[in-house]
């Protein structure tokens, strides 16, 4: 099984969980209110959103429930994709900046997700698009420079 095979495994069943415990909510509830966002807020946690994230995301539905008087739950289903859909969007003037010397990449990730092949492969990219490049090091591959 390859990489790209496992990160799809992986990432399918992270969203059938977070599909699974929106859709709880949604099925508990037929009545939208302050208890059904904090249900929402609740799953998005459990869902390992993270709490400022998932805060950030339900006042905005709060606000547009309020301001668009959504009442129905498909509605508020729709208006929370769209939240969540904000969220992940890149933010302008959010790119990279590896102009300061040195500059420092951390990459992080759980045992077994290959973290050094992708060091490895984004460090080769880097080198080729960069006119003047040091030397890409790795905590755990003794490879020098890339």
């Amino acid at each position: 099984m390859g990489f790209f095979s496992k990160l799809k495994e992986g990432l399918s069943k992270t969203k059938e969980s977070f599909n699974e415990k929106i859709n709880n909510v949604f099925s508990n509830f037929r009545k939208v209110d302050e208890e059904l966002l904090e249900e929402l807020e609740e799953a998005l946690i459990m869902s390992d959103v993270g709490v400022e994230t998932s805060s950030k995301i339900i006042n905005s539905l709060r606000q547009r429930i309020k301001l668009e008087k959504i009442e129905d739950e498909e509605k508020v289903k729709e208006a929370l994709k769209e939240e969540i859909q904000k969220i992940l969007e890149k933010p302008e003037g959010s790119n990279l900046n590896l102009e300061t010397k040195p500059s420092v990449i951390l990459v992080v990730g759980v045992n077994g997700v290959r973290k050094n092949y992708i060091y490895w492969k984004n460090c080769k990219s880097f080198k080729k698009t960069r006119k003047k490049s040091g030397n890409c090091r790795s905590r755990y591959v003794s490879r020098g420079s890339c």
